[in-house]
């Protein structure tokens, strides 16, 4: 199985522009980024898509697999289909798109994401959960998700899942990781979808897959992950992953 990471990287981000040049400790974050991509053992090759001059120039200084995509998508799933379209070297039959704000991602993380479609040859897509810590879950902004017995999502959602009507008080909640994994066919499928209604509702791209009935498989990571979404998130990664500088 041949499986190709893909970075998406645009410039004009609403809450922190210019994000992926953002110096981290003497490196800029995409660097970070598919410099730690590159480890995994999965990959047969990792490649940043973006839509800015600035970052592709970047790139090249370093010799970083990169191209040019429009700058009209609406998610990163867009764009990495794009780039896909443009790599015409090669045939992958799996696409993993790895968060370009996480300068600090385990390469681990990403074989665990690919192992998701190899363990379950019915999923369409792959993804992966960690255990929430007791009083996190009301937290908006992480999105918590819930599987059936063999690991299939049932749904994501920003609000607490499930729901504790009795107060037992002893339920593990789980946060989602947003790293996937796609066989390519379905990638192509999905990017042609037209937004959903519970997509709308919670601001999830991942419901929308979920409404069109596409399995997606979770697997459970040990990993937690730091995403930098605004330049004070810069300072909390840092300090937590000290030990990877």
């Amino acid at each position: 199985m041949r499986v190709i990471g893909v970075i998406p990287a645009r410039y004009n981000s609403s809450r922190f522009k210019g994000k992926p040049l953002v110096d981290i400790s003497g490196k800029s974050m995409i660097r970070r980024v598919f410099e730690q991509a590159s480890k995994s053992k999965l990959l047969s090759r990792v490649v940043v898509a973006t839509d800015d001059e600035r970052i592709f120039n970047h790139l090249k200084e370093f010799d970083a697999d990169v191209v040019m995509t429009s700058p009209n998508h609406l998610n990163g799933t867009e764009r990495i289909a794009e780039a896909l379209d443009k790599i015409t070297d090669s045939q992958y039959d799996v696409a993993v798109n790895i968060q370009g704000d996480e300068p600090f991602i385990e390469p681990e993380q990403i074989d665990e994401t690919v192992r998701v479609l190899i363990d379950h040859p019915d999923a369409e897509i792959g993804t992966l959960k960690y255990k929430a810590k007791k009083g996190e879950e009301d937290n908006a902004n992480r999105v918590k998700v819930v599987t059936d017995l063999k690991g299939k999502a049932l749904y994501f959602s920003r609000s607490v899942i499930p729901f504790d009507r009795d107060s037992v008080k002893d339920i593990q909640y789980y946060f989602h990781v947003g790293l996937y994994s796609f066989r390519v066919p379905v990638l192509k499928k999905i990017v042609c979808l037209k937004p959903t209604p519970l997509e709308t509702t919670e601001k999830l791209e991942q419901l929308r897959w979920l409404e069109n009935g596409f399995s997606i498989y979770v697997s459970e990571t040990k990993y937690e992950s730091c995403s930098i979404d605004v330049p004070e998130d810069v300072d909390v990664c840092l300090k937590l992953n000290r030990n990877k500088l």
